[in-house]
Protein backbone atom coordinates (compact mmCIF):
# COMPACT_ATOMS: atom_id res chain seq x y z
CA UNK A 1 0.00 0.00 0.00
CA UNK A 2 1.38 3.12 -0.71
CA UNK A 3 -0.04 6.60 -0.08
CA UNK A 4 0.15 10.11 -0.93
CA UNK A 5 0.99 12.49 2.32
CA UNK A 6 -0.35 15.91 1.37
CA UNK A 7 -4.27 15.87 1.34
CA UNK A 8 -4.48 11.98 1.91
CA UNK A 9 -2.86 11.92 5.84
CA UNK A 10 -1.98 15.61 5.92
CA UNK A 11 -4.32 18.15 5.56
CA UNK A 12 -2.20 20.80 4.14
CA UNK A 13 -3.36 24.23 2.09
CA UNK A 14 -1.59 27.40 1.68
CA UNK A 15 -4.69 29.03 2.33
CA UNK A 16 -4.53 28.05 5.90
CA UNK A 17 -1.63 30.43 6.62
CA UNK A 18 -2.45 33.07 3.71
CA UNK A 19 -6.11 33.59 5.35
CA UNK A 20 -3.88 35.05 8.40
CA UNK A 21 -2.02 37.42 6.58
CA UNK A 22 -4.84 38.50 3.62
CA UNK A 23 -7.90 40.84 4.69
CA UNK A 24 -9.15 40.35 1.62
CA UNK A 25 -9.98 37.22 0.30
CA UNK A 26 -10.08 37.91 -3.56
CA UNK A 27 -6.32 39.54 -3.08
CA UNK A 28 -5.44 36.22 -1.12
CA UNK A 29 -6.54 34.26 -4.07
CA UNK A 30 -5.06 36.37 -6.75
CA UNK A 31 -1.94 36.67 -5.08
CA UNK A 32 -2.05 32.43 -5.04
CA UNK A 33 -2.98 32.26 -8.50
CA UNK A 34 -0.64 34.80 -9.83
CA UNK A 35 2.59 34.92 -7.59
CA UNK A 36 3.12 31.92 -5.27
CA UNK A 37 1.48 29.59 -7.31
CA UNK A 38 1.14 26.17 -7.96
CA UNK A 39 3.56 25.80 -11.01
CA UNK A 40 6.19 27.84 -8.69
CA UNK A 41 6.05 25.57 -6.11
CA UNK A 42 6.93 22.89 -7.94
CA UNK A 43 10.41 24.00 -8.34
CA UNK A 44 10.22 22.88 -3.94
CA UNK A 45 9.24 20.14 -4.55
CA UNK A 46 12.10 19.45 -7.48
CA UNK A 47 14.68 20.46 -4.53
CA UNK A 48 14.94 24.00 -5.09
CA UNK A 49 15.77 25.61 -1.45
CA UNK A 50 12.64 27.13 -0.88
CA UNK A 51 13.95 30.47 1.38
CA UNK A 52 16.27 31.12 -1.60
CA UNK A 53 13.32 30.83 -4.36
CA UNK A 54 11.03 33.38 -1.99
CA UNK A 55 13.73 35.76 -2.24
CA UNK A 56 14.04 35.78 -5.71
CA UNK A 57 10.16 35.92 -6.21
CA UNK A 58 10.17 38.86 -3.18
CA UNK A 59 12.24 40.99 -5.19
CA UNK A 60 10.52 40.49 -8.59
CA UNK A 61 7.21 41.46 -6.08
CA UNK A 62 8.49 43.47 -3.69
CA UNK A 63 5.15 45.06 -2.57
CA UNK A 64 4.09 40.93 -1.47
CA UNK A 65 7.72 40.54 -0.07
CA UNK A 66 7.00 39.77 3.49
CA UNK A 67 3.47 37.60 2.30
CA UNK A 68 6.09 35.95 -0.50
CA UNK A 69 8.95 35.28 2.41
CA UNK A 70 6.06 33.74 4.88
CA UNK A 71 6.08 30.66 2.84
CA UNK A 72 9.88 30.23 3.61
CA UNK A 73 9.25 31.26 6.81
CA UNK A 74 5.58 30.18 8.23
CA UNK A 75 5.06 27.27 6.33
CA UNK A 76 3.52 24.58 8.64
CA UNK A 77 1.38 26.63 9.29
CA UNK A 78 -0.26 25.68 5.89
CA UNK A 79 -0.72 22.48 7.95
CA UNK A 80 -3.97 22.20 9.90
CA UNK A 81 -3.18 18.59 10.98
CA UNK A 82 -3.29 15.31 10.39
CA UNK A 83 -6.19 13.20 8.41
CA UNK A 84 -7.07 11.18 11.37
CA UNK A 85 -9.43 9.23 9.69
CA UNK A 86 -6.83 8.21 6.65
CA UNK A 87 -4.22 7.89 9.46
CA UNK A 88 -6.34 5.04 11.20
CA UNK A 89 -6.83 3.05 7.96
CA UNK A 90 -2.96 3.12 8.02
CA UNK A 91 -2.30 2.34 11.12
CA UNK A 92 -5.13 -0.55 10.20
CA UNK A 93 -3.20 -1.97 7.06
CA UNK A 94 -0.10 -1.90 9.29
CA UNK A 95 -1.43 -4.46 11.89
CA UNK A 96 -2.40 -6.56 9.04
CA UNK A 97 0.91 -6.73 7.96
CA UNK A 98 0.92 -5.09 5.16
CA UNK A 99 3.86 -3.45 3.62
CA UNK A 100 3.36 0.53 3.35
CA UNK A 101 4.79 2.93 1.68
CA UNK A 102 4.75 6.69 1.11
CA UNK A 103 4.91 8.79 -2.04
CA UNK A 104 5.01 12.47 -2.16
CA UNK A 105 5.75 15.23 -3.79
CA UNK A 106 7.23 17.62 -0.75
CA UNK A 107 10.53 19.42 0.24
CA UNK A 108 13.59 17.75 1.67
CA UNK A 109 13.65 20.51 4.52
CA UNK A 110 9.63 19.98 5.19
CA UNK A 111 9.78 16.53 4.83
CA UNK A 112 12.52 16.02 7.89
CA UNK A 113 10.16 18.37 9.65
CA UNK A 114 7.11 16.70 9.40
CA UNK A 115 8.47 13.71 10.68
CA UNK A 116 9.20 15.00 13.64
CA UNK A 117 6.32 16.73 13.60
CA UNK A 118 3.56 13.57 12.94
CA UNK A 119 4.43 9.94 14.52
CA UNK A 120 2.59 7.98 11.47
CA UNK A 121 5.41 9.39 9.06
CA UNK A 122 7.55 7.13 10.82
CA UNK A 123 5.59 3.98 10.22
CA UNK A 124 6.01 3.64 6.74
CA UNK A 125 8.61 0.67 5.15
CA UNK A 126 9.90 3.10 3.14
CA UNK A 127 9.41 6.66 1.35
CA UNK A 128 10.12 8.16 -2.03
CA UNK A 129 9.74 11.91 -1.46
CA UNK A 130 10.56 14.24 -4.82
CA UNK A 131 12.86 16.72 -3.44
CA UNK A 132 15.10 14.10 -2.39
CA UNK A 133 14.93 12.52 -5.82
CA UNK A 134 15.26 15.17 -7.85
CA UNK A 135 11.74 14.40 -9.99
CA UNK A 136 8.16 14.54 -8.85
CA UNK A 137 4.65 13.03 -9.50
CA UNK A 138 2.99 12.67 -12.09
CA UNK A 139 6.37 12.33 -13.64
CA UNK A 140 6.54 8.15 -13.88
CA UNK A 141 9.67 8.55 -12.92
CA UNK A 142 9.20 8.74 -9.56
CA UNK A 143 6.75 5.64 -9.35
CA UNK A 144 9.49 3.66 -11.81
CA UNK A 145 11.86 4.70 -8.46
CA UNK A 146 9.39 3.29 -5.96
CA UNK A 147 8.64 0.19 -7.30
CA UNK A 148 12.53 -0.61 -8.13
CA UNK A 149 13.63 0.52 -4.95
CA UNK A 150 10.90 -1.69 -3.13
CA UNK A 151 10.71 -4.51 -5.21
CA UNK A 152 7.33 -3.81 -5.91
CA UNK A 153 4.93 -5.63 -8.64
CA UNK A 154 2.78 -2.87 -9.58
CA UNK A 155 -0.41 -5.04 -10.04
CA UNK A 156 -0.16 -6.24 -6.51
CA UNK A 157 0.47 -2.29 -5.24
CA UNK A 158 -2.28 -0.19 -4.45
CA UNK A 159 -1.56 3.74 -4.41
CA UNK A 160 -3.90 6.34 -2.64
CA UNK A 161 -3.68 10.21 -4.13
CA UNK A 162 -5.88 13.09 -4.40
CA UNK A 163 -4.65 14.30 -7.42
CA UNK A 164 -6.14 13.01 -10.18
CA UNK A 165 -3.55 13.13 -12.77
CA UNK A 166 -1.13 11.26 -10.37
CA UNK A 167 -4.03 8.71 -10.13
CA UNK A 168 -4.44 8.41 -13.80
CA UNK A 169 -0.06 8.13 -14.48
CA UNK A 170 0.02 5.29 -11.60
CA UNK A 171 -2.81 2.87 -13.42
CA UNK A 172 -1.06 3.49 -16.81
CA UNK A 173 1.63 2.20 -15.08
CA UNK A 174 -0.28 -0.77 -13.96
CA UNK A 175 -0.70 0.16 -10.24
CA UNK A 176 -4.26 -0.50 -8.52
CA UNK A 177 -4.70 3.60 -8.09
CA UNK A 178 -7.20 4.92 -5.76
CA UNK A 179 -8.53 8.63 -5.75
CA UNK A 180 -8.53 10.06 -2.43
CA UNK A 181 -11.58 11.71 -1.62
CA UNK A 182 -12.11 11.20 2.16
CA UNK A 183 -11.31 8.63 4.46
CA UNK A 184 -15.05 6.75 4.42
CA UNK A 185 -14.61 6.47 0.70
CA UNK A 186 -11.34 5.17 0.95
CA UNK A 187 -12.46 2.25 3.25
CA UNK A 188 -15.23 1.67 0.63
CA UNK A 189 -12.33 1.73 -2.34
CA UNK A 190 -9.96 -0.39 0.02
CA UNK A 191 -12.99 -2.91 0.58
CA UNK A 192 -13.44 -3.23 -2.98
CA UNK A 193 -9.85 -4.52 -3.19
CA UNK A 194 -10.29 -7.13 -0.71
CA UNK A 195 -8.14 -5.45 1.80
CA UNK A 196 -10.55 -5.62 5.39
CA UNK A 197 -10.44 -1.94 6.93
Amino acid sequence: MVFDLGGVLIDWDPRYLYRQLFDDPDEMTEFLGRICTSDWHRAHDLGVDTTQSCELLARQHPRYADMIMAWAHRGEEMIRGQIDGTVEILAELRSTGLPCFALSNMEPDRYVLRRDRFAFMNWFDGAVISGIEGVAKPDPQIFEILLERHELDPGRTAFIDDSPGNVTVARDMGINALRFVSPEDLRHDLRGLGLSV
